[in-house]
């Protein structure tokens, strides 16, 4: 018998999936990481003692979800900039500083595993979800994004049924007024295919009109980084019709992926002679037009994601195709 061999081959297939779980505890990628490694750790110790009264997807639950919530202990929770303050109505006014604030992370494409519960990788979902507290958090994650009974969630967190009932009820209250926008469309659809390639193409030409085309007239624009942000058309496209954001054609270079389950582009800005890796870009896209642009302007997410640091001066401008 070859007891690491058979703990391999027994957890290693939910390793994605518990993945997604600790980010969604978090809102960190780097922290659900760090995790997950904890979670094989205490689980490859204790394998000798797992006597299978439970199965080992649940089993490995039990110990990722309170090694999250032990980290979580008097950790202040990460948000976006909705999370901080009201939108701003001045475009042309300063962009504010936040020096401190633990900051919402993306997380790069949606894994196979966790397919069944993509919906639960939305960046507005995760944002609502750090403002329960933990023990509710994770209530609210295993019964309702992951399915699990009742009874499977009472025994991982050492609560009764009724417990984890009560917990589930205040966290649904809690987040009965989660700013959902109607008709979301799966990055896979032509639509949102389409919408994101007017959103790369409109920053590649430096062409506020298509920006202006595909924008919902509800449309936000969050910056991470700053507490600054914007709700509404009329003040996020003379923001981002500025100089020193969309800047002159050519400047800027965008290539397409995938981030919490949302068509996601990742920027370069030219500099040097070479576009330099800028940030990512996440939107959140309905059947009437690009609802939310939350921008994560830290140059490593573009490794991150699977892109290189430096591109080179692009040769052909992008079509404009026909307007929307």
């Amino acid at each position: 018998m070859d007891p690491t061999g058979d703990f391999a081959r027994m957890a290693e297939p939910f390793r994605a999936e518990l993945l997604a779980h600790c980010y969604r505890m978090l809102g960190s990628r780097d922290d659900a990481e760090d995790l997950v490694q904890e979670t094989y750790l205490r689980a490859w110790r204790s394998f000798g003692a797992f006597e299978g009264r439970a199965s080992v997807r649940t089993w490995l639950y039990r110990i990722a979800t309170n090694a999250c919530l032990t980290a979580l202990r008097g950790r202040a929770r990460r948000v976006l900039p909705s999370g901080l303050a009201p939108p701003s109505d001045d475009p042309a006014g300063p962009i504010g500083e936040a020096p401190g604030v633990e900051w919402l992370q993306p997380f790069p494409a949606d894994p196979a595993a966790v397919a069944e519960s993509r919906a639960g990788m939305r960046l507005a979902l995760i944002a609502s979800l750090q403002v329960l507290p933990p023990r509710q958090r994770a209530v609210l994650i295993l019964r309702d994004v992951l399915a699990f009974p009742a009874a499977e969630v009472a025994g991982m967190l050492d609560l009764s049924v009724a417990a984890v009932k009560s917990a589930l009820q205040r966290a649904r209250a809690s987040l009965a007024d989660l700013d959902a926008h109607d008709e979301l469309v799966e990055p896979s659809a032509p639509e949102a295919r389409a919408l994101l390639e007017q959103y790369m193409t409109a920053f590649e030409n430096a062409d506020t009109a298509l920006l202006e085309r595909v924008l919902r007239q509800d449309a936000a624009l969050e910056m991470v980084g700053t507490p600054t942000w914007f709700a509404g058309i009329r003040t996020c496209l003379p923001f981002i019709a500025t100089p020193a954001v969309i800047g002159n054609p050519g400047e800027w270079r965008m290539l397409a992926t995938t981030a919490n389950n949302q068509p996601a582009a990742v920027a370069y800005r030219l500099a040097g002679g070479a576009y330099r890796a800028f940030g990512l870009a996440v939107l959140t896209v309905t059947a009437t037009g690009i609802a939310k642009i939350t921008v994560f302007g830290e140059p490593s997410l573009v490794r991150r994601f699977g892109f290189p640091d430096v591109l080179p001066p692009r040769p052909v401008p992008r079509h404009t195709g026909s307007p929307r």
